[in-house]
């Protein structure tokens, strides 16, 4: 499928400033203190100097120069952010002036371009019931603009052919065995899913993994509009549903609670950090609410 290039670029660039002012927030310190490097890794030798650690001495190189030489070396600062983002029909939901995805694609794109200025790889894996794309983590402008192409693409597909699922489990396994070096992940999904704890926890002791959930406040309540056909955001299948039925009601909103509680519960076995973001909600601020977590 392919849609027009000029409006793709506008989209791109719309996005790109608008979200450029927030990742030169986040990364005022913040990104950089909360992914801190590896370690430390070999940068040169030079002559000693009164003062410096004996323990420095490279007595190998000494011994060829007949002076003392000492290692000099640096924080190893490369990471690798993975950008993992939900593209199934529930995130297309939104009552307020932008869905669930709009939002999870403001956020990642802020990431980025912090990411971008930090000199970091970035990556993207979007999902739904499968994998819709991946792009193996590399550094470069060029590299994270394609990425939010990427996103914008796949959200405009999305639009046109809403009914797609959601299986966070799939994901993670395909994570688990992509990522060869440790990552730091950023999950944006709505995680109205189960079944994936395991394969979180497997995740986590491995990387970085980060839960970025973001909802609706209306998507607790079902609107009372009596006996009515409804399109289930992730099934083909119209329904017949009388939303004045209380038992409905119940029913629905104690299954959406349900899956909220398995999310945090899920992430706090798995040792993994997160937060909940309204729609309406400064999503800066719960990044920084992510990031201070880390560095507490």
């Amino acid at each position: 499928m392919s849609f027009d290039t000029a409006s793709l670029i506008r989209n791109v660039r719309r996005v790109e400033i608008k979200t450029k002012k927030l990742s030169d927030q986040v990364f005022g310190g913040e990104y950089h203190s909360a992914f801190k490097g590896k370690g430390m890794t070999f940068s040169e030798v030079r002559k000693y100097e009164y003062g410096d650690d004996v323990r420095s001495i490279d007595w190998n190189v000494s011994a060829r120069q007949n002076e003392p030489y000492i290692k000099i070396y640096e924080e190893e600062r490369e990471e690798i952010l993975m950008l993992v983002v939900d593209i199934s029909g529930s995130v297309l939901f939104g009552t307020q002036l932008q869905t669930k995805l709009d939002k999870a694609i403001e956020v990642a794109a802020a990431l980025a371009f912090s990411a971008l200025q930090n000199n970091d790889k970035v990556g993207l894996m979007a999902f739904s019931n499968s994998i819709l794309k991946y792009v193996p983590p590399k550094k470069g402008r060029s590299n994270v603009l394609r990425i939010l192409s990427d996103l914008i693409v796949l959200k405009q597909e999305a639009d046109l052919y809403p009914p797609r699922k959601t299986n966070i489990n799939s994901v993670f396994e395909r994570l688990t065995i992509s990522l060869k070096k440790k990552a730091n992940l950023f999950i944006f999904s709505d995680f109205l899913d189960e079944g994936y704890q395991k394969k979180l926890q497997i995740l986590a002791k491995k990387h970085d993994v980060n839960g970025f959930r973001i909802y609706d406040n209306k998507e607790l309540n079902i609107p009372q509009l009596g006996s009515v056909y409804m399109n289930p955001l992730e099934s083909n299948k119209p329904i017949y549903l009388n939303t004045l039925s209380s038992s409905l009601k119940q029913q629905y909103r104690a299954e959406l609670l349900q899956q909220i509680n398995y999310f945090e519960t899920s992430f706090k076995r798995a040792n993994a950090d997160f937060v909940s973001c309204e729609l309406n909600e400064d999503h800066f601020s719960k990044l920084h609410q992510l990031f201070r977590s880390k560095t507490n």
